[in-house]
């Protein structure tokens, strides 16, 4: 989840990706906001970067 918000995908997107529907798919990334502490979206992909799980 973490790696497609990383990429930039939106909550569609990501539901497609991954065969979820689009609000599972935003369940899915709020509770990763929650878990890491991040404020919103542009702060997960920070730490996508920053974890390696995505590369510039």
């Amino acid at each position: 989840m973490l790696a497609l918000v990383g990429q930039g995908l939106s909550n569609d997107e990501i539901g497609a990706e991954l065969f979820l529907s689009p609000a599972t798919a935003r369940t899915h990334v709020s509770h990763a906001m929650v878990k890491l502490g991040a404020r919103d979206r542009a702060q997960l992909v920070v730490i996508a970067y920053q974890t390696g799980l995505v590369r510039p």
